[in-house]
């Protein structure tokens, strides 16, 4: 067996009702001049809150808001703040894209990483992993981090506040571990592989089970086990399964139709959402088989429950020209795409016909325009 260097899970992760404010003083032992990041305007009150509790504890903390995706240009920008400052960590309170911007600033500059989910969209506040974008949100790479955060605050209070799609997406992205993981590692030999498979199967069952009823009841019972399902279990199994349980078709077709124009462009997990109906249509007619088929429709049926787009028409890419959707079956099929970890061949026509094949939604399906 081969050595290999797992970066699994945060140094430390504090989760539940007020777990902002009972992690203060783990905070203050982390950092004295920690830079704020954040991008939304409809969380900035939030993050003027963190920064007042942090003063309360003789922390001086800075606060700078991000313009774009996590790109080059905010990075660039964050490092330099961050280095004229004296900053000696970085909390980064928001969705995927922030927490993303927030670990690799802090991974560039060496100093302690604290990420706060300001929502359950995606598994970002956990991973060593970075998604780098263009300014206009398009897919450039990923980057692995040298380590997980460092403290990890998963807050109910201020997560269960954010808009249900936020939850319905970070659903998507979550569910599409099974999918994807028990595809590229069905022939993998190692444990720790076969265990995080095994976790991502779970975890697909749970949020069949109680999905739909987090989406409609924060208050409810199902919350808790849903939402941290998807901002953190779902970070376990990437971190305990390697580049092996995170992507094969849905999250490479995600970054190909993140080179699309998009009036309202969709969250992440809404175009892996989409990329998942798309592989399982691929490997339907790949193997010609039933239970591929069944999978589908199950899958179909149950983010339709959610409101998630399950075609190019919810997704606002009705009028997109077939050049322009052939760029982004182009970008998914590079040679060095996640795309051909799948268990047969794919190109380019193959993944353009597959996308095709979900122009509209079905007569009876709650279709999202935005």
């Amino acid at each position: 067996m081969n050595v290999n260097n797992h970066r699994i899970s945060p140094s430390m992760v504090v989760r539940g009702e007020g777990a902002w404010n009972k992690s203060l003083d783990i905070v203050t032992k982390l950092c004295k001049r920690p830079l704020i990041i954040g991008r939304s305007n409809s969380t900035k009150k939030i993050r003027i809150s963190l920064k007042k509790d942090l003063i309360l504890k003789d922390i001086e903390p800075f606060f700078l808001e991000l313009h774009h995706d996590c790109c080059e240009v905010d990075i660039k920008n964050a490092y330099r703040f961050s280095k004229n400052n004296n900053c000696d960590g970085i909390i980064a309170a928001g969705g995927g894209k922030v927490l993303d911007a927030g670990k690799l600033i802090a991974d560039s500059l060496d100093i302690n990483c604290i990420t706060v989910p300001l929502s359950a969209s995606t598994c970002a506040g956990w991973t060593a992993l970075s998604n780098i974008y263009t300014p206009d949100g398009k897919f450039i790479k990923d980057v692995t981090l040298k380590s997980c955060p460092n403290l990890l605050i998963f807050d109910h209070t201020i997560v269960r506040a954010a808009p249900p799609r936020t939850l319905a997406s970070g659903i998507a992205d979550a569910v599409a571990k099974w999918y994807e993981s028990s595809l590229t590692s069905c022939t993998s030999q190692d444990g720790f592989v076969q265990q995080a498979v095994q976790m991502a199967r779970v975890l697909r069952d749970q949020l069949f089970l109680n999905g739909y009823d987090a989406f409609v009841n924060p208050q409810g019972s199902s919350w808790e086990i849903v939402a941290e399902g998807c901002a953190l279990t779902a970070g376990i199994i990437g971190g305990l399964g390697g580049a092996r349980c995170r992507t094969a078709a849905a999250h490479p077709i995600h970054n190909g139709l993140t080179q699309l124009e998009y009036k309202n462009k969709p969250l992440h997990g809404e175009l892996v959402g989409f990329g998942l109906l798309v592989q399982l249509h691929l490997e339907e007619k790949n193997s010609n088989s039933q239970l591929t088929k069944q999978a589908r429709s199950q899958l179909l049926d149950f983010l339709t429950q959610l409101n998630l787009p399950i075609s190019l028409e919810s997704i606002c890419l009705k009028n997109t020209t077939s050049n322009e959707l052939h760029k982004a079956c182009k970008f998914a099929c590079d040679d060095n795409s996640d795309i051909h970890q799948l268990p047969f061949v794919i190109n380019e026509k193959n993944l353009f016909d597959a996308i095709q094949s979900f122009q509209s939604s079905p007569a009876n399906a709650n279709i999202r325009v935005k």
